[in-house]
């Protein structure tokens, strides 16, 4: 009868989805859910893996933690009811994500005024402005399209360089649909980096090559524009309810091996295979092709105000140079605070946020060969999520462009770049 429920449930949210184009998140509930006994991990592990509706934007991963849930109006009811019967402490913090979802875009930049910061931007729009910006800067920058998607969309890298014989940079973003203010970011610093007479900011630019896949997960990203603001993963489809892979799960070290699902309507699916998504090989094979000179590789993700370094795994070991990654990471943390105050928390993804495999920064290190390599999880720490205003992009963005030049900085004092 449940089963039977929860699969009427998912195909009529489907059939509203097609229907209407884009979900609103109108009266839906974002409660916060707190873990306290291995039978609600598990039960709460069970229900994120369900056709159901329900949008975890934390993976319940382990016990004496606390996970964000969206959950449509019609089961807010039932959710209640599950959490009592079981013992589960919940939180309900907006009553309407409608309403948080309008700041983030309370004003819509027209085409015609050009491209900026001030909002946040469509695949289309984005790949326009690089286009126009290797046209004006054909010198330094260039760009290729380095594969394509499940929905054969182009997956692009951008390349600044302005002398040979640099070491080089690789920074991947929007590998998660829903992190908009990763994109936003990597684009205002790129046009730092071809803009800015900081001389510190020249520095980094000019001396260093710069790798950048602005959005490493388009078919994701171009849905969150047109049908569901909090998709996390891939397109791909699984079986008649169940889409995507996430493909910071995917990746070919240590797959499956804590933090992930078997059940492909999880936002934390793993995929069938190591590598099973083309986003993913498509990344992987561009950074072996360039891995020898690749010095420094950043992930960039939000929320909540991380710097995080390999490993995530269970059991995970200290990574060789873990005392030199911790150093360099503080520093940034240090420069990003003095800039806003806003504080940014240094260690393994498995030591301060959760455990997770088949992660990108992983494979960097491990796989690759790139001795610096970390996860950013950008702003912010609960206020408004996936979904930060667009006012925030600049700062959030001046922000990381600090943690840049501070990792560099250090790298170099402990020689690594």
């Amino acid at each position: 009868m449940v089963t039977q429920r929860i699969l009427t449930f998912a195909i009529v949210c489907s059939i509203i989805a097609c229907a209407h184009g884009k979900l609103s998140y109108e009266n839906y509930g974002v409660y916060r859910v707190d873990i306290t006994t291995p039978e609600q991990l598990v039960l709460l592990q069970n229900l994120e893996s369900l056709p159901n509706g329900y949008t975890f934007l934390d993976y319940p991963s382990n016990v004496d933690a606390s996970v964000e849930v969206v959950i449509p109006p019609v089961e807010k009811t039932n959710a209640e009811r599950l959490f009592l019967k079981h013992g589960i402490k919940f939180t309900l913090l907006t009553g309407d994500l409608k309403q948080v979802l309008d700041k983030e875009r309370p004003v819509r930049r027209k085409l015609e005024d050009g491209f900026g910061w001030d909002d946040y931007h469509t695949l289309e729009e984005m790949y326009a402005w690089i286009d126009e910006m290797v046209q004006q800067y054909a010198p330094v920058l260039s760009v290729e399209t380095i594969g394509q998607t499940y929905e054969k969309r182009d997956m692009k890298v951008i390349k600044l360089s302005y002398k040979a014989g640099n070491k080089g940079i690789f920074i991947d973003a929007n590998i998660h649909a829903r992190e908009w203010i990763t994109s936003a970011s990597i684009t205002w610093i790129l046009n730092e980096l071809l803009t800015s007479e900081d001389p510190r900011v020249r520095d980094i630019a000019e001396n260093y090559d710069w790798h950048i896949v602005p959005v490493a997960n388009p078919d994701g990203f171009v849905y969150t524009h047109t049908t569901e603001r909090l998709w996390r993963k891939t397109r791909n489809q699984h079986n008649l309810l169940c889409y995507g892979t996430d493909p910071n799960r995917n990746f070919n070290h240590q797959w499956n091996n804590g933090g992930t699902s078997s059940t492909p309507c999880s936002d934390t699916y793993a995929g069938t295979a190591p590598e099973s998504e083309v986003e993913v090989s498509n990344l992987t094979i561009y950074i072996r092709s360039i891995a020898a000179n690749v010095k420094l590789s950043l992930s960039i993700h939000s929320r909540g105000q991380y710097i995080l370094l390999p490993f995530g795994y269970n059991n995970a070991p200290r990574a060789y140079n873990y005392q030199d990654l911790m150093q360099i990471g503080q520093r940034a943390s240090v420069d990003m605070y003095k800039l806003y105050q806003k504080p940014y928390r240094v260690g393994t993804t498995a030591d301060v946020l959760y455990v997770a495999s088949g992660i990108s920064v992983d494979w960097a290190f491990a796989v690759a060969g790139i001795p610096l390599s970390y996860t950013f999880e950008l702003r912010d720490q609960g206020e408004f999520g996936f979904v930060l205003p667009a006012e925030q992009i600049v700062p959030n963005a001046e922000e990381l462009l600090e943690a840049f030049v501070a990792l560099i900085d250090e790298a170099r004092n402990l020689d690594y770049m």
